[in-house]
């Protein structure tokens, strides 16, 4: 085998694909399953996904978890990469600790503490909880992990062509949007691929911040799950874990195109073409 590719470290990937995946595979198999029972296997049958049609409460449940995700990561998005410029070109300003810990915070702290305290907070504000509080604890948590993949970014890109861009008499913000923001938005469509992501998938936070007629997807299902895994619930988990692949293909497709882009628009400039 080739250098650095030994059986010990195939074989460890191997398991750690199938550990990963297997589960996620079989709850995709059993969506199509005839029986009842998510354990026996009757034949296939589309049936489920006409069921989960006709289930409104779970189509509710979807749609505001839809709705929170793309909210809620597109601010965190915008905020997050704020953070990340901040951090990133203005090296010193008063309370830059400060505001370097309160951002990165989410990362450490607990879910449970998280939910807890914006819990309590909103009780204080005497603000009805629904969706516009998940929203905000979802933003909340995931603007972090923007501004982590954003400053990453930010931190090996090359600030002489920014500065070239000024010397040219381009204001800041200008400089910002039409040379930094395009250098940089790889990144910044991963961080809101990766917001939209947790968004999705959390339940200890939108339990703590949810109201009446504010019901998520991971909540409905785990209420479910409660007294019984249903074929449904694995054909919602299914389309989800679709849209999901789906988002990802699309983002990865889009990112290498640009990549690919400014890579041919580099050479024409060195060839003065």
């Amino acid at each position: 085998m080739r250098k650095g590719l030994s059986w010990f470290n195939v074989t460890s990937l191997t398991f750690g694909f199938v550990f990963l995946y297997l589960p996620i595979l079989i709850l995709v198999v059993f969506s199509f399953n005839r029986s009842r029972l998510v354990t026996v296997w009757a034949g296939f049958s589309t049936q489920w996904y006409g069921s989960l049609l006709n289930n409104q409460q779970m189509l509710d449940a979807a749609w505001v978890t839809l709705r929170v995700g793309v909210l809620s990561a597109t601010i965190a998005t915008v905020l997050g990469t704020l953070a990340a410029v901040t951090l990133v070109r203005y090296v010193r300003f008063p309370g830059r600790t400060l505001f370097s810990g309160m951002v990165f915070a989410p990362l450490v702290m607990p879910d449970v503490i998280t939910g807890l305290s914006l819990l309590l907070l909103f009780v204080a504000m005497d603000v009805a909880r629904g969706f516009w509080t998940i929203t905000i604890a979802h933003t909340t948590f995931t603007m972090c992990y923007v501004a982590v993949v954003v400053q990453s970014r930010l931190i090996t890109l090359d600030r002489s062509l920014e500065e070239a861009a000024m010397d040219l008499g381009a204001t800041p913000l200008k400089t910002f949007f039409q040379v930094t923001l395009p250098l940089i938005m790889p990144a910044v469509v991963a961080g809101w691929m990766l917001a939209f992501t947790l968004s999705l998938d959390d339940l200890v936070l939108a339990n703590f911040t949810t109201g009446v007629g504010a019901t998520t997807l991971p909540i409905k299902i785990y209420s479910q799950v409660r007294l019984g895994v249903t074929p449904e619930i694995n054909a919602v988990c299914t389309i989800l874990i679709a849209i999901v692949s789906v988002g990802v293909i699309i983002a990865s497709i889009g990112v290498k195109r640009r990549e690919a882009q400014r890579i041919r628009d580099e050479r024409l400039a060195a060839t003065g073409g």
